[in-house]
């Protein structure tokens, strides 16, 4: 048996889905811990379900953890990860327990208790991360890709403090429920990210790479396996309603923020919304999420909204989509092979926005706290153009060529035969 630790929200949770279903594929049961909140969603999938207590929607929407999904530069995010700190101490437990009976434990860089958990039963650990963050010469770290270019020694150091940063946001919880638990502190606790890149220890990243070529300086044990695709709920039926709006006009501009939206400012930010699509001439579908957008009344007969459906099933039929550039969402635009207009608010979002531009699949990304409608009528314009469509096609069919799970599974499997 082998346990996967998630932590997130749904579209956080869902690639761990997908590389559990690859897993069972190939003959081994699987243990997922994920927030209670996605109990009947892992099972659905087949998954035996470990519930981490609470809800995720509570502590996403905690002043807490508000501050650290708009945290728009470093400083911010490591202060807004102190403060998360009394949030994440009760899940700990969970972690741990999940882990118990199993052969190897594979866990997103949010739950670093997985390192110390399975060197504590003596079983392998797999570092499993949705972004690449083992450190390099190439590119900078994600939270500090949208910033400056100071050359490739620099490069390497802003990896290493996101590392640090990572580990900061553990470290503290980790050893408190350890000293709980064992009167102690674990064996060699020190930051478990980066031990994570040998054949016992390897790491696996949930990008393509054709969206960040695996550097060349990485450790030969760090795999970029391309993205680990879950085409969820395949029973999931449209409504006649969708049905009819998509086939009575022009593909429509995609427009959700996910978990990100902000309920308070979601009436205004869907009349700015509407306005843009009429600037630029756009029928559009509107995804509320988490009331990040709004059923406000008369809306227009060229806008349809939408609560939610599955992105692998609805993105190719969108013209564009526009969203807060979360890790999740940004991969199934690019595979889906339409134009993305990224509008992030914090964290990794302004490097996929950037990276997105520089790709040539989309225009530069549009700050969330400099969004306008007029903004965003120009940079719907400019997805649309011939030659960023083209471009976006192309990567879209060069990412459907990855097996991202598949391969991912191959690695893990591959490090049960190793002896820790």
């Amino acid at each position: 048996m082998i346990t996967i630790l998630s932590t997130g929200t749904r579209g956080d949770t869902q690639p761990y889905i997908a590389l559990g279903l690859a897993l069972e594929k190939v003959g081994y049961h699987v243990r997922l811990a994920a927030f209670e909140n996605y109990e009947s969603f892992v099972k659905s999938s087949g998954l035996e379900f470990y519930p981490i207590k609470g809800d995720v929607s509570v502590v996403a929407s905690s002043m807490n953890a508000k501050g650290a999904k708009q945290a728009d530069n470093p400083l911010k995010l490591l202060l807004s990860f102190s403060k998360l700190r009394s949030l994440v101490f009760d899940i700990q437990k969970d972690f741990f327990n999940a882990c118990i009976g199993a052969e190897a434990v594979v866990y997103h860089p949010g739950a670093a208790i997985g390192y110390f958990t399975a060197q504590h039963l003596n079983i392998p650990s797999i570092l499993a991360t949705p972004f690449p963050m083992t450190p390099t010469m190439e590119y900078p770290a994600l939270i500090f890709y949208d910033g400056l270019r100071l050359g490739r020694g620099f490069n390497l150091v802003t990896h290493k403090i996101f590392e640090q940063i990572m580990w900061f946001a553990n470290s503290s919880v980790v050893k408190q429920f350890w000293k709980q638990k064992f009167a102690s502190t674990p064996k060699n606790f020190t930051n478990p990210f980066r031990k994570q890149n040998t054949s016992s220890l390897p790491t696996v990243i949930s990008c393509s790479n054709y969206v960040f070529p695996r550097p060349k300086d990485w450790p030969d044990h760090v795999h970029n396996t391309g993205y680990w695709f879950l085409d969820e709920e395949a029973d999931w039926k449209p409504s006649a309603e969708l049905l009819d709006f998509l086939q009575k006009g022009s593909a429509p501009v995609y427009v959700g923020f996910g978990s990100i939206g902000n309920s308070e400012l979601a009436v205004q930010t869907t009349e700015l919304v509407i306005d843009a699509l009429k600037r630029s001439g756009q029928r559009g579908i509107l995804a509320t999420g988490w009331n990040g957008l709004s059923k406000l009344d008369n809306i227009p007969e060229n806008i349809f909204i939408l609560e939610s459906a599955p992105h692998s099933w609805l993105f190719p039929q969108m013209a564009a989509v526009v969203h807060h550039g979360g890790a999740g969402t940004t991969a199934a635009g690019l595979r889906a092979g339409i134009p993305s207009i990224i509008i992030p608010s914090g964290n990794d979002q302004f490097a996929w926005g950037r990276r997105v531009y520089e790709l040539g699949v989309g225009p530069k990304p549009v700050p969330r706290k400099k969004l306008t409608a007029e903004n965003l009528s120009n940079a719907i314009n400019f997805a649309l153009t011939k030659e960023i469509r083209d471009a976006a096609k192309d990567l879209g069919k060069k990412i459907q060529t990855e097996n991202g799970a598949e391969e991912a599974a191959k690695i893990i499997i591959n490090t049960l035969s190793i002896k820790v």
